[in-house]
């Protein structure tokens, strides 16, 4: 019988892993309240994975069947929810929240105000707004990620192997999305949207100052926006945020495409 190589036997142990797991999949939610919605902490607690809404209520978070996703909030009641057959299948959540309001038996609450503007402030002993480092909640203050780079941070993020002591672990998904292609076409799809930011960018920055008071058509303008950004070079001055070094370009690209204009209608 012919030997099994290496890399077969790692592929099969590969699939086993993935067919005696649920596969995790994307849920796209939202929480309904009365009041802002925005900040609020979704954490998968079985995952370990956490996220958080955006001005909408909406949010993004990995999860299986059977997770348990809580949501918290200062302002609200924390609600736990567990990922069942239909939210699973769905892929999507739609929590409504209950606004945390603390009964009081007293009728007055904190100090009385004097009615002069300099003692009541000095009287009224402000605090600092607290946020989820006071409260324990594990957030995030750096560049929030798009939906897109969000995906491709779900599906490529990790080794490939961790090793403990004398065993290790496959990061199955990982590997998974690398065979099937997805982790490739995701970051095309970061790049391509990464550079319609940099020409929309571009194109409202610019395009008064370029055309000034010629009466060219909108979409003729567009056209050129998209042809400079075709330029290798278009993508690293975006990235550098050189307005002079930028608009440079963008005149030089206007030459050649003029240029280019002209021999067509030739």
């Amino acid at each position: 019988m012919k030997k099994i190589n290496f890399f077969t036997y790692i592929v099969i142990i590969i699939f086993l892993a993935g067919s005696l797991s649920a596969q995790e999949v994307i849920i796209e939610g939202r929480v309904i309240a009365d009041d802002e919605v925005e900040g609020i902490h979704i954490i998968n607690k079985t995952a370990g994975k956490f996220s958080i809404t955006n001005q909408h209520g909406a949010f993004i978070i990995p999860g299986k069947l059977n997770d348990t996703i809580i949501i918290s909030g200062i302002k609200y009641l924390r609600e736990e929810v567990i990922v069942n057959a239909q939210i699973y299948n769905s892929k999507t959540l739609e929590i409504p929240l209950t606004e945390n309001i603390n009964q009081l038996n007293e009728v007055i609450v904190g100090r009385v105000l004097t009615g002069d503007l300099r003692s009541d402030i000095e009287n009224a002993n402000i605090k600092s707004e607290i946020n989820f480092y006071d409260v324990g909640i594990p957030g995030y203050t750096g560049k929030l990620k798009t939906q897109s780079e969000r995906r491709l941070f779900e599906a490529d993020n990790g080794k490939f192997f961790v090793f403990y002591g004398i065993g290790f672990a496959i990061n199955v998904h990982k590997i998974l999305n690398r065979i099937s292609g997805r982790t490739k076409q995701l970051k095309i799809h970061v790049r391509l949207e990464t550079l319609d930011a940099c020409m929309y960018r571009a194109k409202s920055e610019f395009a008064e100052t370029i055309f000034g008071d010629l009466d060219i058509e909108e979409h003729l303008k567009m056209d050129f926006f998209y042809y400079a950004s075709e330029d290798p070079q278009f993508m690293s001055l975006c990235n550098r945020d050189n307005t002079m070094e930028m608009y440079e370009f963008l005149i030089g690209k206007l030459v050649n495409y003029n240029e280019n204009q002209n021999e067509v209608e030739d």
